[in-house]
């Protein structure tokens, strides 16, 4: 008998649910930010902490360029799991289609993207001179896996609109082992350095979309993929950029505001580079296990708005709530306590571990606020409502960050005054998604009665 992967979130007692979807999630994140970590721990380990720093610096850079299309996957999960709700097949059919050809051409779009502007914004964000070689060309090499990447993440958040957390975690594991094998193959035995990293990456990113493709190929139902009939419906595409769009300019912002912050870390140096780099990568963890709350309140929310089930919308909240906290204060508080031991992985320079140490006593013991902040931006993503949490997001993080940077910090120069922007930004931001989400919930709620 063939196992049944999807799950109905409008019925049935609701916390044994979100955990059972949230779970593989979390493990997914942590797989695809693997993929990363192995490129610092290898080049750190057996090239050196300009290596390392060349490597770490690009991140900031990557996800300014990439977050655009991850929004408009944000779209692809909100609209299948709406139409799914809904039972409407043919809805669902021509948002996939159109979905996996727009990951395609925006993956051969960002190919191009990257590699021609790889140096210019590298240089912009001031990358010291003895880094900037070896960043520039990691961030090429990176990117001629976009396409890979994007059918990926989109054909992903087709699987989890449907209540599929389960596959694309068994096809991270897959190619997450094969990135690792590659890391220390290319780097250790042939001496690549940045570029063998690089490379390992980019054939890691291949396998998972192969698998991926493979699924909804042979996936039974609503959600097939025929490659033959590939091609972009307008009016889902439409409703895709609704959703998506204001998602991931919100993502682009965020990354402004993160480039503002590593070229202001940038100015510490490269030892202060490479600390940052091992942190925020540790941080990394923790944040895409709260970002997996975040995706289960999107998809969760979205399945029963399509459903009409508005009363049930409000117990998902509070216990995404609730579940994305104590991940938070556990993971962010644990990571901190074992800060020196995580850290030593990355590096064995003192400096590299007290300059990780300084940032991570900030954010990483503060983390759950950006985890309540993400849980109410799902929510309000999965009544249909996009462009509010942009705005708000934008407003109270992003435009406060930069703020931030170009008056207190400019005022007192250090990373102390310079990390302390993130808890600060989450606290008010988070504040307002709340009033906004009980605007949104009366509204909805009166329109039905």
């Amino acid at each position: 008998m063939k196992k049944n992967y999807e799950m109905d979130m409008c019925n049935g007692p609701l916390l044994g649910k979100i955990l059972i979807f949230s779970g593989p999630l979390i493990l997914s994140g942590i797989l695809q930010l693997l993929f990363n970590a192995a490129d610092i721990v290898v080049v750190g380990r057996f090239t050196g902490s300009h290596a390392l720093a060349a490597v770490g610096s690009t991140s900031a850079l990557i996800n300014l360029l990439v977050n655009l299309f991850i929004g408009l996957s944000i779209g692809t999960n909100v609209l299948v799991a709406r139409f799914y709700g809904a039972k409407k097949e043919a809805e669902v059919s021509d948002t996939v289609h159109t979905s996996i050809m727009t990951a395609i051409l925006g993956g051969i779009l960002m190919i191009f993207v990257g590699v021609i502007l790889a140096r210019p914004l590298l240089e912009m964000m001031g990358t010291p001179d003895n880094v900037i070689a070896h960043s520039v060309l990691y961030m090429r090499i990176y990117f001629i896996g976009m396409p890979a990447f994007m059918i990926y993440n989109f054909g992903a958040a087709i699987l989890r609109a449907i209540g599929d957390t389960q596959r694309p975690l068994y096809f991270l594991m897959a190619a997450g082992v094969i990135n690792v094998i590659f890391n220390l193959i290319f780097v250790i035995v042939f001496h690549m350095g940045v570029a063998g990293v690089a490379a390992a990456t980019v054939i890691s990113q291949v396998i998972s979309a192969l698998l991926i493709l493979n699924c909804l190929t042979h996936v039974e139902g609503m959600c097939h993929l025929n490659l033959k009939t590939l091609k972009i419906h307008n009016d889902k595409l439409i409703q895709m950029l609704k959703i998506g769009l204001p998602a991931g300019m919100q993502g682009v912002v965020f990354s402004i505001s993160n480039v503002l912050i590593q070229s202001s870390v940038n100015s510490f140096g490269s030892i202060a580079m490479a600390g940052n780099t091992a942190a925020s990568n540790i941080e990394g963890f923790v944040y895409t296990s709260m970002n997996a709350i975040y995706q289960t309140a999107l998809s969760f929310t979205s399945q029963n708005m399509g459903a009409g089930n508005y009363k049930r919308i409000n117990q998902i909240l509070l216990r995404c709530l609730a579940i994305v906290s104590v991940i938070g204060l556990l993971l962010g508080n644990g990571a901190y306590l074992f800060g020196r031991q995580l850290l030593g992985i990355y590096s064995s320079d003192p400096q590299v571990i007290e300059f990780g140490l300084s940032r991570m006593a900030i954010i990483s013991c503060t983390y759950f606020l950006c985890g309540i902040m993400d849980v109410m931006v799902g929510s309000i993503r999965g009544l249909g409502y996009s462009v509010m949490p942009m705005i708000v997001s934008l407003t109270g993080a992003c435009a406060f960050r930069v703020l931030w940077i170009f008056t207190i910090f400019q005022w007192q120069h250090t990373l102390f005054i310079l990390y302390i922007s993130y808890p600060i930004s989450w606290i008010l931001t988070a504040g307002v998604h709340i009033l906004c989400y009980r605007h949104v919930h009366k509204k909805l709620s009166t329109a039905m009665m």
